[in-house]
């Protein structure tokens, strides 16, 4: 019944009166992103939905517009050079993520599930397979975002999200929501570049 009907109601409301809310903020993050750089104010990126079915994902514009594409940031090996000096700050608040909203309210997306992965991370869609990961919404945040985020393994990503989704609950979304807050508040779990010799779960 609640992952049903009433999560979506929920998710709905929720994003709606966000957007209503948020509406000067979103308009004061846009004129900073043009100001800043040149290019497109909000970021369009493939991603893997419920039953694996793809939907464009929505965020503020942090990388300049000669970024490589399709890859997650954790691979690139020197991100800083192409993270914008508005996008570093959006980064490290999570505000970039802010035009998901539009996302939920759509119906691509929830307030809390499993993060969408990159339609080309093959390794993390097939480890989500093993427990059904793939058959849920997709979310803004998760479980795995409060239990260390790109810090993850993607076996381990994958058998968390599976814990979250074998027990969707509102309880269980409650306590995702507000472990998601103070993450943000103490910036845990963030990666932004690396080698590339170690595979992580890095899905933004």
């Amino acid at each position: 019944m609640y992952e049903k009907y009433i999560k979506r109601a929920l998710g709905f409301f929720l994003s709606l009166i966000g957007i209503i809310i948020l509406s000067p903020i979103l308009l004061i993050i846009c004129l900073a992103i043009k100001i800043d750089s040149k290019g497109p104010i909000i970021f369009k990126q493939k991603r893997v939905g419920k039953n694996k079915k793809y939907f464009n994902i929505y965020k503020f514009r942090t990388m300049k517009s000669e970024t490589p594409k399709e890859m997650p940031t954790h691979l690139l090996n020197n991100p800083d050079a192409f993270i914008t000096k508005v996008g570093k700050f959006l980064r490290k608040t999570s505000l970039d993520e802010l035009p998901q909203l539009f996302n939920i309210l759509k119906g691509d997306m929830a307030v809390i599930g499993p993060r969408p992965a990159l339609w080309n991370q093959y390794d993390l869609i097939a480890e989500r397979d093993k427990y059904g990961v793939n058959e849920a919404q997709p979310g803004l945040t998760g479980l795995a975002q409060i239990s260390g985020r790109d810090e993850l393994e993607i076996p381990v990503k994958a058998q968390i999200d599976g814990k979250y989704t074998n027990n969707i609950s509102f309880v269980m979304d409650l306590k995702c929501f507000v472990g998601t807050v103070l993450s943000i508040v103490k910036s845990d779990g963030v990666v932004e570049g690396g080698t590339g010799t170690k595979k992580k779960a890095d899905d933004e």
